[in-house]
C-alpha cells in the first residue's frame, strides 16, 4: 500500500485551498470604470450617458459623463458601454433557489422539514451553488435570492444569498435574517387552476393552529427575555432575534382576513419588524398596511385572478394599488415552477409597468424596495457610492423579454460568469447542422 508523504499531502491542500477560492474571494481588479451607459440607479433615477467607477468591489462614485473631468489614467480598466443599459443586481424573496433541483426527483428537494414548528431549520446550510439552475437565472440579471424554506407552520430561518460562489459559506450575503410563519387560512379551496369552480372548504384546524402560534411565540418571548436560559431550546434560540430587531418575520398570508390576523398577531406578541409575503389581497387593506409600517413582498404577478368575480389584470395591477396607498412593496416569484422561474421576475416587473407603474418604480421593485425589505439597502439595491458592485449590463431593457440581453454582470466588483448549459447545448447543435 501506498503512503502519502507529507510534502505531497501539502501540496494537495494548497491545491484545494485554491480551488475553493470563490467569486467573492478572487483578487479584484484595483478600479474599473464604465463609461457612457445608461445608467437605471434604482431609487427612480435615470442618468443617460453615466460613468460609473468601481474600486475593490465597491461603487466609488456615479456620475454624468458630460457633467464630470474624469481622469482616465486613474483607472485599471476603462469599459465603454455606449447605448447599453446598467442596472443594480436584481433581488428574489422568498424564493427556493439551490434547494431544489428537480420537482419530480425528491432526492433534490430540500426545502421542508417534517413537523409543524421548525424555526431553527436553516435554509442557509441547504443551498447548493452547485444547482445548474442558478446560472440560468442569474443569466436575466438575478443577482441575489432569498432562500426560505416552506411547509409547517413555522418553515424555518431564511437567508439572502449571492447567485455565485463555490459553496454555501461563500454565497451567503445576509444570514439567517428572517423566520417565516404560514398564517392559518379560514377557507380553502380544491381543484386545478383551469377550473372554473373551486369550492370553498372550511378550515376546522384554524383556531387550533392559531393557538398554536400564539402559545410558541409567548413561550418564545418569555425564553428570549432570560439573562441564561437552561437547558437550551433550539426552536426559541432560533427567533431570539424577532424580538431584538435583528430580524424580520414573513407572514405568508394572501387574503385580506389572513393579513390582518397575521399583523395584529406579531405586533401583540412583540415582534419588530413585520413583512407580509403573498398579499395578493394586500391593496384591500392598504391603509392598514401602511398605517402599521408593514411592507409586502407580491409573489407571482403572472397569476390568474383569486376569485371569478375579479378582473382578469387583478395581479398585474396590484403594485399600482400598494404605490398608491403609499405600502412598500417588491416582487417575488413563487409557485408552480418557481425556481427555474425565477429568471422571469424582470419580465413581471415589466408587466408591472405595463399595468400602472413607471419603468422606474418597476424597476425599484426587484431592486431598491426588495433591498430595503430584506434590510440589505445600505450595501445593495442601487447604484450609489459606497454599495457593493453587484451590477449587469444589458444591450436592451432588461425588463421586456425581447430587450432582455445579460452581457455582463457583476457581483462585489467581480465579473460573473453567464454561460448556461442551456447555452452550451444551443451553440452545439447550432454547430452541428452549421447554423452558427
Amino acid at each position: 500500500m501506498k503512503t502519502t508523504t507529507p510534502r505531497v499531502l501539502a501540496i494537495i491542500m494548497a491545491c484545494l485551498g485554491t480551488m475553493a477560492l470563490s467569486a467573492q474571494t478572487m483578487p479584484k481588479a484595483k478600479s474599473t470604470l464604465f463609461l457612457n451607459g445608461i445608467a437605471h440607479i434604482g431609487n427612480g433615477t435615470v442618468i443617460q450617458n453615466s460613468a460609473i467607477a468601481v474600486k475593490n468591489g465597491k461603487i466609488d462614485f456615479v456620475a454624468d459623463a458630460t457633467t464630470i473631468r474624469i481622469d482616465n489614467s486613474a483607472f485599471d480598466t476603462i469599459i465603454y458601454i455606449a447605448n447599453k443599459h446598467v442596472y443594480p443586481g436584481i433581488i428574489c424573496p422568498d424564493n427556493r433557489t439551490g434547494l431544489v433541483e428537480i420537482d419530480a426527483v425528491r432526492a433534490t428537494i430540500d426545502f421542508a422539514e417534517v413537523g409543524v414548528f421548525n424555526p431553527n431549520v436553516r435554509a442557509l446550510v441547504s443551498y447548493n451553488t452547485d444547482s445548474k439552475v442558478i446560472p440560468t437565472i442569474r443569466a436575466n440579471g438575478v443577482l441575489f435570492t432569498q432562500v426560505a424554506p416552506v411547509g409547517g407552520l413555522l418553515s424555518g430561518s431564511s437567508s439572502v444569498m449571492r447567485m455565485d460562489g463555490w459553496n454555501w459559506e461563500d454565497a451567503q450575503y445576509s444570514a439567517d435574517e428572517g423566520i417565516f410563519v404560514n398564517w392559518p387560512r379560514s377557507s380553502y379551496s380544491y381543484g386545478a387552476w383551469y377550473d372554473d369552480e373551486q369550492p370553498l372548504v372550511k378550515n376546522d384546524n384554524k383556531n387550533k393552529d392559531v393557538n398554536a402560534i400564539r402559545n410558541f411565540f409567548k413561550e418564545a418571548k418569555a425564553y428570549a427575555e432570560l439573562d441564561k436560559a437552561e437547558p437550551i431550546n433550539l426552536r426559541y434560540e432560533a427567533v431570539k432575534g424577532l424580538f431584538k430587531g435583528t430580524q424580520t418575520l414573513y407572514i405568508r398570508a394572501d387574503r385580506a382576513n389572513q393579513i390582518t390576523e397575521g399583523v395584529l398577531f406579531a405586533e401583540e406578541a412583540g415582534i419588530k419588524r413585520i413583512v407580509i409575503s403573498g398579499g395578493r389581497q394586500a391593496d384591500k387593506v392598504g391603509d392598514f398596511l401602511k398605517q402599521h409600517n408593514v411592507a409586502v413582498i407580491v409573489t407571482r404577478l403572472h397569476s390568474l385572478p383569486d376569485m371569478p368575480e375579479n378582473d382578469v389584470d387583478q395581479m398585474y395591477s396590484l403594485p399600482l394599488r400598494l404605490k398608491e396607498k403609499g405600502v412598500l412593496f417588491c416582487l417575488g416569484y413563487e409557485g408552480d415552477m418557481e425556481v427555474m422561474g425565477s429568471r422571469n421576475l424582470p419580465f413581471q416587473a415589466g408587466t408591472a409597468a405595463a399595468y400602472g407603474l413607471s419603468k422606474e418604480d418597476a424597476l425599484s421593485s426587484i431592486t431598491l424596495n426588495a433591498a430595503k425589505i430584506l434590510g440589505i439597502d445600505k450595501t445593495v439595491g442601487s447604484l450609489e457610492a459606497g454599495k457593493d458592485a453587484t451590477l449587469f449590463i444589458s444591450t436592451g431593457d432588461a425588463l421586456d423579454m425581447i430587450g432582455n440581453n445579460v452581457e455582463a454582470a457583476y457581483i462585489d466588483g467581480f465579473p460573473v460568469d453567464l454561460d448556461t448549459h442551456q447555452k452550451a447545448s444551443y451553440r452545439k447543435y447550432m454547430k452541428k447542422y452549421g447554423l452558427n
